[in-house]
C-alpha cells in the first residue's frame, strides 16, 4: 500500500509525510517498557485516524515516522490530536511519569515534517508520455491541421 495511490470517492491520493517530534526538553525517556507502549499507542492512534505508518523509529529522545495521511486530514490537526491523545494515554498508562514530567505535558511544542514526494524524472517521463499519448491520439481523428488564421498547413 506505501508505493500505491489511495482513493476516496472522488479522489485518488499518495500523501507522505516524515514527521519527527520529541519529547519536552528532548528528555531521553522513550526507552526500554515505555518504546514498545509509545509505540503501540501511536500505532492505535494513527489506525483510529486512517493514517498508515509505513515506517517509524523510536529514539531515546524523538520519533520518526513516516506517514500517510489522507488528504481530508491536515498534518497540523494530525499532529494536535497525535501529541495531544498520546501524552493522555501515555500519563494515564504509566503514572509514575506525571511526577517527573509535569501533568499532560510529554511531548514538546512543535514538530518537524516534510512531504515526501514522486522525484522529479518520474514525473518529467508521466508528462512526456503523457504529450505522447495525446499525439497518438489526434493521428487516429479526422483533425485538419490548418492554420486558420493563414489558410495554410503548419
Amino acid at each position: 500500500m506505501a508505493n500505491r495511490s489511495n482513493s476516496l470517492s472522488h479522489t485518488k491520493w499518495m500523501c507522505k509525510y516524515h514527521i519527527i517530534f520529541a519529547p519536552k526538553y528532548r528528555w531521553k525517556v522513550i526507552y526500554n517498557e515505555y518504546k514498545k507502549s509509545i509505540g503501540e499507542i501511536l500505532r492505535k492512534l494513527c489506525g483510529y485516524k486512517g493514517v498508515e505508518i509505513i515506517e517509524g523509529h523510536l529514539m531515546p529522545d524523538h520519533v520518526h515516522m513516516l506517514v500517510s495521511i489522507p488528504p481530508k486530514i491536515s498534518v497540523s490537526s494530525f499532529m494536535g490530536y497525535l501529541k495531544g491523545k498520546s501524552a493522555l494515554i501515555i500519563f494515564d498508562k504509566h503514572a509514575n511519569l506525571k511526577y517527573k514530567y509535569g501533568n499532560r505535558h510529554f511531548w514538546s511544542v512543535g514538530y518537524y515534517v516534510s512531504t515526501v514526494g514522486l522525484n522529479e524524472a518520474t514525473i518529467q517521463k508521466y508528462i512526456a508520455e503523457q504529450e505522447k499519448q495525446d499525439i497518438a491520439l489526434d493521428k487516429l481523428s479526422v483533425k485538419e491541421y490548418e492554420d486558420p488564421f493563414r489558410g495554410k498547413q503548419k
